[in-house]
């Protein structure tokens, strides 16, 4: 079994169809929970006609991280799939990602190529020394249940390298799918900080210029944290 995990907050518009993605895999052997971590927006309203195919959670507001392990918690699949909400699978997501960790019995999580708005990544093959200077997995991954280290709670950006580097701190490395298994969307208020910027722009020698952006601070901030619990 498959456990995929969506945590949500404030996404009413896109949980829909997100579910939907989960709901038509050709992969069928999979639980569903969504975990409602607090929303106040009409979250419970679109999960009402899901009830009965999908496990439901509605907690207090505490982060991603903890909504994750809240559903983890409840989740009995041998293999997870962490989706947030705004996150739409390709109907053979699960089935390939499955897939590729059958044939790859050393490997601990299997990912993939996506498209983040209108950006494609394209996927790099799994390299551990990369996998140190910079994250090239996205959360949505499938990670065997044995190998899965939990969510830090006290990471609040960048919780998914945190996650593969502790994995990889562990001698447990990963499998790419190169093909694209799904589309994240980028509207709505709850993905703040989350948009795409060229590479470049986390580059410059901003400090020089007297002025540096949000999204680059932010990111810069997230990233120290991330270099000192690994030790990078």
């Amino acid at each position: 079994m498959i456990s995929v995990i969506i945590p949500t907050y404030q996404h009413a518009e896109a949980l829909s169809e997100c579910l939907d993605s989960v709901l038509a895999q050709t992969f069928k052997d999979v639980e569903i929970i969504v975990v409602d971590d607090g929303s106040t927006d009409n979250t419970q309203d679109v999960l009402r006609p899901y009830q009965g195919r999908v496990k439901i959670l509605k907690q207090e507001n505490q982060g991603s991280n903890p909504a994750r392990m809240a559903g983890y918690e409840l989740s009995r699949g041998e293999e997870l799939l962490f989706c947030d909400a705004d996150v739409i699978l390709k109907p053979d997501a699960l089935e390939k990602l499955h897939a590729a960790l059958e044939a790859h019995s050393d490997k601990s999580y299997a990912y993939s190529a996506f498209r983040f708005g209108w950006k494609t990544f394209r996927g790099i093959t799994f390299d551990a020394k990369r996998l140190k200077q910079h994250n090239f997995v996205h959360t949505t991954s499938l990670v065997r249940r044995a190998d899965f280290p939990g969510f830090d709670p006290a990471i609040k950006r960048l919780q998914d390298w945190d996650v593969w580097l502790t994995m990889l701190g562990q001698g447990k490395t990963a499998v790419l799918v190169p093909e694209v298994l799904f589309d994240v969307r980028i509207d709505g208020d709850s993905r703040i900080g989350s948009s795409w910027l060229p590479s470049h722009l986390y580059k410059l020698p901003w400090p020089v210029f007297g002025w540096m952006p949000k999204a680059v601070r932010s990111y810069r901030e997230a990233h120290a944290v991330i270099a000192k619990k690994h030790g990078l």
